[in-house]
């Protein structure tokens, strides 16, 4: 299975990775509220074992060893080592959170050692998201749970939706990609959802809408706040991906386009983005 994911192996250890890690503190703030609310929904309790799955920098592992406390603990797993790199430097030396470079939908986890596993984001990506599920479901516990947050559609989520679409006129339209290819919105469709975790062997599965309204762009006047807002397509996002190879006059074209589609937006030393996305949850069988 890990040679199926080797092209999200190779994106996360090389410029994905590198950017996020760039943008760590900023793409943290903006999903943060995502997180708080999977974690929520997760419930943890004191001496409870997590294991967090795609956990990037860590802030969502951190976040759920403040609730399992030091009777519990928290394995966090990413394909990335340059995120792993940064959760174990950003990781107070007390927490139960450890970090580890893996591909969950592979790796040699024990089994029945966990009583949630959990994801921020981090569950989209699988080539085989069915097998994957599957795998991760032997190191939970009888009886255990699954939590975790991943986006809906690309057009309910602002920091694609109003980017991708200042750009049409600029660039001709690229093929519409498969929506069931791992990406950020592969879990867009929740019968899916459903189906994916209902042959991965889950029960009483519940996938509920949530809505939020966050900062993408921050600054110390409104300008300097779209202006941050646009860095930010242009860094993280499919934007970056399909300006890369662009000249010097489409890159601006582009720019100007998208920083007129994020003035429209409220805030005043921010951007608020609209973002939308499922907040799973799912049981084990305890037989």
């Amino acid at each position: 299975m890990a040679e199926q994911n080797a092209g999200q192996v190779a994106a996360w250890n090389g410029q994905s990775g590198d950017r996020w890690v760039a943008n760590q503190a900023r793409l943290d703030a903006v999903v943060a509220v995502f997180g708080q609310a999977a974690i929520e929904a997760a419930a943890p309790a004191k001496g409870e074992r997590v294991l967090d799955i795609g956990c990037g920098a860590g802030a969502s592992s951190l976040a759920l060893a403040a609730r399992v406390g030091p009777g519990g603990q928290v394995l966090g797993v990413d394909i990335s080592e340059s995120l792993i790199g940064l959760a174990r430097t950003l990781a107070p030396q007390d927490t139960p959170a450890l970090f580890q470079v893996a591909d969950a939908s592979s790796a040699g986890l024990p089994e029945g050692a966990f009583d949630i596993l959990f994801s921020r984001f981090g569950v989209m990506f699988f080539d085989d998201p069915t097998g994957a599920f599957a795998h991760m479901r032997c190191a939970l516990r009888p009886g255990g749970r699954v939590a975790f947050v991943c986006w809906r559609g690309a057009a309910e989520n602002d920091w694609v939706r109003l980017p991708m679409g200042a750009i049409k006129g600029i660039l001709p339209p690229g093929a519409p990609p498969d929506p069931e290819a791992p990406g950020p919105f592969s879990f867009g469709d929740r019968g899916r959802v459903s189906r994916i975790l209902t042959a991965a062997g889950f029960t009483d599965i519940v996938i509920a809408p949530f809505n939020a309204s966050v900062p993408f762009g921050e600054g110390e006047t409104r300008d300097a706040a779209i202006d941050d807002a646009v860095r930010m397509a242009l860094e993280v996002g499919p934007l970056s991906r399909v300006l890369a190879d662009q000249p010097d006059d489409i890159r601006a074209r582009a720019s100007a386009a998208t920083r007129a589609a994020f003035a429209s937006l409220p805030g005043e030393r921010t951007v608020m983005i609209n973002g939308a996305a499922w907040i799973v949850m799912a049981g084990n069988p305890a037989s």
